[in-house]
């Protein structure tokens, strides 16, 4: 072909592209990577997923930091390449906790990164919404992501394909042996070899199995903490009762320098619950008493979400696999009891102790059944329906005072238990003596172990070489402060014995016997205290329903005893006045009846009291002011009042005396009276009619106190309206 027919080249194939050395080796390795790249960063992720393989997998980690040298090998520098390794032991299920991927994403975001190294895929994430976030941020700032099987770009149709191709295998193989491994544990723990650390009472040999502890002071310990809830019913009634005791737990450590050691710590509630709840207790091995609930899981909490099942929904539940402290049957009558105790609290208004109430949280509404709320006021007590008035703003259902209605179920409670007072004694008498046993060898366990201890010390400092005097210094501090110890224990010890011997003397029998034979001067008793009445009424009652009637001081009393009995009764509570009284007829009646023989009002009242009548509010008896008030009332009600009381002489115009007032208002002489001292309504005293009170009330006026009379303090409200409360001008 001439010159004159020849195309020219073009500028691309004519003249070569110049390369830099750098981008030319990234060629020949992948056409993928570019200079745009290897002008950015290049990080290195490693993590292992946990502290035992950070710990034994130690080649897994050497071939991820050898990443730093392949990054050297495509052409970058090594300034350039920045090692994220702070997600070392933490999985890949989720970012939350892994602020290395997290820095990964911030610094992806910046525009700064190249190319990200990882041995493989499930390295960088285990979740596919983390993975396809890194795929989409990697996609839009031109990031090209390695492994062992080449380089990707997230932007490429392909690779993108296969890169969520491997991050959903990574998911599913994560899956694939947890569920192999899960499969693997509970095969292993439907034979109860699944063990983890021994609770308290138990210690772990070295066949893989758990045994009773062999110090003799830790069983007595175990076992004392079971009879004394049998006795007391109660976690509460049991930690006191430690307490009182000085009883401490023997716990010994699953970490730290001491573990394995015994050690004596305080009691407390959380730890007794635990014991009692633990079916190992009762000889039994258990399984899968804790699910997670994915619902409550925190990410990057592992030990978050965790549930409680009972002990009889476990996966696995097998009996007679260890040696037990007390038998299956009383284990299971304490879950039932701990449960009973849990039912209750929702229906207690006051814990044991709390104030002098005997039936506070036993008491229930007999209109609505809701619980009924115990209130204090000076040395009143009151129970009060009030709980449909606090969460609904309903009107309170019903309330009466409380210090009559524990006295009557403090009567029958009495009746219950006098029958058994013999048993009572004796009973009471084994169980000192059981508790001063305990005692007793609780002391002697603890001087056996001063002892041995003292005599450690005493043969490590005899074996020390004399001439070592740096060592021998210290061994024999150390003996003092044993020989100390044990010389303060003794002394104790004596003193302990002095005051409660092992065997009760004959004058503490004889006054357990007299106790026992007159049970209504125990239980008012100075030294009964509240909560022992309460621990009581709780022992033998499940509730007490309790329907007032509105129009009188009747009250039904519906009592339901622990065990199924349910007995009934009727009672009586105070009324504002006599008219409210179910009998005012019948005891009107015979007070006229005796007025019309001659008799005084002193002995009126005496025979009322003698007959059974009681008065209104909360007096116990009549006395002759009352029988004259009464009188004078029924007077006023007929119109036969006295001359002072019906002479008008003396009275200017819309005036009233002071009971015909009150009877004209159909509310007591002594509140109208209250009403003058605080000045709600106008009043004189008249000089000429013996000082009796003449009080102002005109139309207006009467319209006023009637109102007045009929109103009832609403929900949140703290004075009366200032409208009721003012007195009108006086008319004349």
């Amino acid at each position: 072909m001439s010159k004159a027919t020849a195309k020219p080249k073009s500028p691309r194939t004519s003249e070569p592209t110049t390369q830099s050395p750098r981008q030319t080796l990234a060629n020949l390795v992948s056409p993928k990577l570019k200079q745009i790249h290897l002008d950015r960063l290049a990080i290195v992720y490693v993590r292992q997923s946990s502290p035992h393989q950070v710990r034994e997998h130690r080649e897994s980690t050497a071939l991820q930091y050898a990443l730093v040298d392949r990054a050297i090998e495509l052409g970058f520098h090594r300034s350039q390449v920045i090692v994220i390794d702070e997600d070392q032991a933490q999985s890949g299920t989720s970012m939350v906790a892994r602020t290395g991927f997290q820095r990964l994403l911030t610094e992806v975001s910046d525009d700064k990164v190249g190319l990200i190294l990882g041995i493989e895929m499930s390295r960088l994430a285990r979740s596919c919404k983390d993975w396809h976030a890194l795929l989409e941020i990697c996609a839009i700032y031109q990031t090209l992501l390695l492994d062992t099987d080449g380089i990707y770009d997230p932007s490429d149709h392909n690779d993108r394909l296969l890169l969520g191709l491997k991050g959903t295998m990574s998911e599913a193989e994560l899956h694939l042996l947890r569920n192999r491994m899960y499969r693997g544990l509970c095969n292993k723990a439907e034979r109860g070899e699944v063990l983890n650390h021994a609770p308290i009472g138990y210690v772990r040999t070295l066949s893989d199995n758990f045994v009773i502890d062999p110090d003799e002071s830790v069983q007595s310990v175990v076992r004392s903490i079971f009879d004394r809830f049998a006795k007391w019913g109660s976690i509460s009634g049991l930690l006191k009762s430690l307490v009182h005791d000085e009883v401490q737990i023997p716990v010994r450590p699953h970490f730290g320098d001491d573990r394995g050691e015994l050690q004596w710590r305080r009691p407390n509630r959380v730890t007794l619950l635990n014991l009692l709840h633990h079916p190992i207790y009762a000889g039994a091995y258990r399984w899968g008493h804790r699910d997670v609930d994915a619902r409550k899981k925190i990410p990057g909490r592992p030990s978050t979400g965790r549930t409680l099942r009972d002990y009889k929904d476990c996966r696995v539940l097998i009996q007679d696999r260890f040696e037990a402290y007390i038998s299956w049957e009383q284990f299971e009558k304490n879950q039932r009891k701990l449960q009973e105790n849990s039912r209750k609290a929702g229906r207690f208004s006051s814990p044991v102790g709390r104030g002098e109430s005997l039936l506070a949280g036993l008491v229930v509404c007999g209109r609505c059944g809701r619980s009924m709320s115990v209130s204090y006021s000076g040395k009143h007590l009151r129970y009060t329906c009030q709980r449909g008035a606090v969460d609904y703003g309903e009107e309170i259902c019903q309330s009466l005072a409380g210090r009559d209605l524990d006295e009557s179920i403090g009567r029958l409670l009495l009746e219950a238990i006098r029958p058994a007072s013999l048993e009572v004694s004796l009973a009471a008498a084994s169980d000192i003596a059981k508790q001063r046993g305990e005692d007793d060898r609780r002391w002697k366990h603890r001087l056996e172990r001063i002892n041995y201890e003292t005599e450690l010390a005493r043969r490590s400092y005899a074996a020390v070489d004399p001439e070592n005097r740096l060592v021998a210094r210290q061994l024999e501090c150390r003996w003092e402060e044993k020989l100390s110890e044990q010389e303060t224990l003794r002394q104790d010890y004596q003193r302990f014995t002095a005051d409660q011997p092992n065997d009760l003397s004959a004058s503490e029998r004889e006054l357990i016997h007299s106790l026992s034979e007159n049970i209504e001067s125990l239980w008012r008793a100075e030294t009964t205290t509240c909560e022992d009445r309460q621990t009581i009424a709780r022992l033998l009652l499940d509730r007490v329903v309790v329907s007032a009637n509105p129009s009188n001081e009747q009250v039904d009393v519906d009592v339901h005893w622990v065990g199924g009995f349910n007995s009934h009764h009727h009672e009586s509570r105070p009324v504002d006045s006599y008219k409210q009284l179910s009998n005012y007829t019948e005891l009107v009646a015979r007070i006229e009846e005796l007025q019309s023989t001659g008799t005084s009002s002193a002995e009126i009242a005496a025979c009322l009291n003698a007959e059974g009548y009681r008065p209104p509010k909360r007096s116990k008896k009549f006395n002759k002011s009352m029988v004259t008030r009464l009188l004078a009332s029924l007077r006023l009600e007929r119109g036969d009042a006295g001359k002072s009381s019906s002479d008008r002489t003396h009275l200017a115009v819309n005036e009233w005396w002071l009971s015909e007032l009150a009877m004209k208002l159909s509310m007591p002489v002594a509140t109208l009276h209250r009403w003058i001292r605080v000045g709600w309504i106008q009043a004189r005293k008249v000089s000429e009619a013996r000082g009796q009170w003449a009080l102002h009330a005109d139309a207006p006026e009467l319209e006023r106190l009637t109102k007045l009379r009929d109103y009832r303090r609403g929900w949140g409200e703290t004075k009366t309206p200032i409208e009721l409360t003012t007195p009108g001008p006086v008319s004349r």
